[in-house]
């Protein structure tokens, strides 16, 4: 096996990860989206505090979307490379 195919191996166990990764995030993700709605709702009615942590819990939502963005956008470029050291092989 050569030294590109390798590297084609190594990017399939890395896509894989981040898959894996993803999916965890995504559940992490609607969590806290049920969370912020929770949240959202008792600061409707809530005081101060209340509307503090909608904030919080809403600034979580945005930043696990985020990092869902960011992993799909590097398995994305993963793909892009896998692809180029495919056509090498032809």
């Amino acid at each position: 096996m050569g030294r590109t195919e390798r590297r084609i191996f190594r990017i399939n166990d890395e896509i894989t990860r981040l898959q894996e990764e993803i999916r965890l995030t995504e559940e992490e993700l609607h969590i806290h989206q049920h969370l912020d709605d929770d949240a959202r709702r008792d600061a409707a009615v809530g005081g101060p505090i209340e509307r503090e942590d909608a904030r919080l819990t809403s600034d979580d939502v945005e930043r696990f979307h985020d990092l869902v963005g960011a992993l799909q956008a590097r398995i994305g470029r993963l793909e892009e490379k896998r692809a180029r050291l495919l056509a090498r092989l032809d």
